[in-house]
């Protein structure tokens, strides 16, 4: 059984910075894509960026050049590094495994492991 666990979210201003974290735990022994999702109320879970099980990362447009995902296997922990944060980027975000690579609407019906997510707010 997959486990997944986010932790780093919280409250920033507009041009600042978080870094997510998701330690997975279970036997996946790194044969997956992963990927962080976020979600605000009421709306469809988006796809943020999905890094594959080489390292090959994908991100969505509204982030690039913005956010870095990467994994450490060592440590079997996936991050999201967020910088230049904006209001818009207010949202729950999950961490994911087992999912395609490229990110398309709903992509997130693929992922077949989720963590429990960690919100991100950013005030203007």
């Amino acid at each position: 059984q997959v486990r997944l666990v986010e932790s780093g979210g919280g409250s920033v201003q507009a041009g600042g910075s978080l870094r997510l974290s998701c330690i997975a735990s279970g036997a996946t022994g790194g044969t997956h894509n992963m990927a962080w999702y976020r979600q605000l109320p009421g709306k469809e879970r988006e796809g943020v960026a999905t890094i594959s099980v080489r390292g090959s990362p994908t991100y969505a447009d509204s982030v690039k050049g913005r956010f870095t995902i990467s994994k450490d296997n060592t440590k079997n922990t996936l991050y999201l590094f967020m910088n230049d944060l904006r209001p818009d980027d207010t949202a729950m975000y999950y961490c994911a495994e087992d999912g395609p690579r490229r990110i398309f609407v709903g992509s997130w019906r693929e992922y077949v492991y989720w963590g429990q997510g960690t919100q991100v707010n950013v005030a203007s």
